[in-house]
């Protein structure tokens, strides 16, 4: 956690860090990356969260813009748990659905081209986060691809095909976008 705490208090306020406005997140997508990192977390501990940020290594990445910045210098240095969890929780949530929007994981860059293109442009302009990590690590367990995280951040269906396609697609290790 000291580790963490340092990289925040780093940077000046004035240092050139980007202030990105992240509303145009999908709502829907970010709450349920959201249930999914609280839904692993409440099973494995909050504890590692950190852990799986700094060893992702987006430490960098979180630097250089100040929201992240923030959120990790006040969950890193605050006395309540409570509180620290949901900064890393914030932080991990954000960065998890611009992973999912930039690899058009399960339809959503179909469904949010405009979202998916910054996304894409904020994850492109970081060029230490050339792979997806987050993704890698809450949606693909070492030897499958889990149904129930796919169903659970499957779009909302605006009929029952795209998301029974979607589905099917993944799960037999096509492309969700084939069909």
């Amino acid at each position: 956690m000291d580790a963490v705490a340092r990289i925040a208090d780093r940077a000046a306020p004035d240092d050139g860090t980007e202030s990105l406005d992240f509303g145009f997140l999908p709502h829907v997508l970010a709450r349920q990356c959201r249930s999914l990192i609280e839904g692993y977390h409440e099973l494995h501990g909050y504890t590692c969260l950190p852990d799986v940020l700094w060893k992702a290594r987006l430490g960098p990445f979180i630097e250089t813009h100040r929201e992240f910045r923030e959120l990790l210098r006040k969950a890193s240095t605050t006395r309540s748990a409570k509180k620290s969890n949901e900064g890393f929780v914030r932080i991990a949530t954000t960065i998890l659905s611009l992973e999912i929007l930039s690899s058009g994981f399960a339809g959503w860059s179909t469904l949010h081209p405009q979202a998916a293109s910054k996304a894409h442009g904020v994850l492109k302009r970081n060029a230490s986060v050339t792979h997806l990590p987050l993704m890698e690590f809450y949606l693909y367990p070492p030897k499958y691809i889990s149904s129930a995280v796919i169903a659970t951040l499957a779009p909302p269906a605006t009929d029952g095909r795209f998301y029974l396609a979607t589905a099917d697609a993944i799960t037999s290790g096509g492309s969700p976008i084939a069909h």
